[in-house]
């Protein structure tokens, strides 16, 4: 079993920029893919990003060329760089960890969320 901490989330001005962190322990980090995901008050969680043990990202339309996803297996941390951020990109973002490939929005481990709110 995996633990994760999210940090980095606060409030932004729109077309401003954050970097999110997620720590993770308890496991060998480097086998998991690790994921970020979002949730907006009355709306379903959403994935935003993924990295897999290989490096390979995938991200969701919202985030594509705004957004990048990073991971240090030395520090087992992954990151998610927020770049020209929009008022919808506000919400509690999530770190996950699972092992293989998915961009499901529930299963493997999550984190406790950081909040993001853009606004002017």
């Amino acid at each position: 079993q995996v633990s994760l901490v999210e940090s980095g989330g606060g409030l932004v001005q729109p077309g401003g920029s954050l970097r999110l962190s997620c720590v993770a322990s308890g496991s060998i980090f480097s086998i998991y893919t690790m994921g970020w995901y979002r949730q907006a008050p009355g709306k379903q969680r959403e994935l935003v990003a993924v990295i897999t043990s290989g490096g390979r990202t995938t991200y969701s339309d919202s985030g594509k060329g705004r957004f990048t996803i990073s991971r240090d297996n030395d520090k087992n941390t992954v990151y998610l760089q927020m770049n020209s951020l929009k008022l919808e990109d506000t919400a509690v973002y999530y770190c996950n960890a699972r092992i293989g490939f998915s961009i499901a929005t529930s299963g493997g481990s999550w984190g406790q969320g950081t909040q993001v709110t853009v606004s002017s």
